[in-house]
C-alpha cells in the first residue's frame, strides 16, 4: 500500500512542475527577471544560459538578435503569475513564453521545487 501512495504522490508532483522558457535581450534584464521571480516565490530555480543568436521572422522581415535563454522551474499553479511577470518586464512586444510539462525527474528534486513555491519556502 505504501508503494501505491508514493506513486500517487509522485504523479501529483510531476503534474505540478513545469519548465517555462523565455529569452531576454541581455544579461542584466535576464538576471532581474530571475531575481524577481525567485523573490516573489514564483520560481524555485532559474537558469540563465549563455548568450545565443536568434534568427526569426518578425513582421515580414528576417531578424537577428543576441538573447539570453532563461529556464524557469515553477508549478502549473504559478504559471499565470510567471507569464504576467515576463510580459511586464520584457521589452519585446511579443516575448517568447513556452511551457513544458515535466513528465519525469528525481522525486525529491520535484518536491523541493514545490516546497520553494510555498509560503514557507521550506526545503525537503
Amino acid at each position: 500500500m505504501s508503494n501505491q501512495k508514493t506513486a500517487i504522490q509522485n504523479e501529483v508532483i510531476l503534474d505540478e512542475v513545469i519548465l517555462v522558457l523565455t529569452n531576454m535581450p541581455d544579461e542584466p534584464s535576464a538576471r532581474h527577471l530571475a531575481e524577481t521571480l525567485l523573490m516573489q516565490k514564483l520560481a524555485a530555480c532559474v537558469n540563465l544560459l549563455a548568450a545565443c543568436q536568434s534568427l526569426y521572422s518578425w513582421q515580414g522581415k528576417l531578424e537577428h538578435a543576441t538573447e539570453i535563454p532563461v529556464l524557469i522551474k515553477t508549478s502549473q499553479a504559478q504559471y499565470g503569475a510567471v507569464e504576467a511577470a515576463i510580459i511586464k518586464m520584457h521589452p519585446y512586444e511579443l516575448p517568447e513564453i513556452i511551457t513544458i510539462n515535466v513528465d519525469g525527474g528525481l522525486p525529491r528534486y520535484l518536491q523541493w521545487v514545490n516546497a520553494q513555491l510555498s509560503a514557507e519556502g521550506s526545503t525537503c
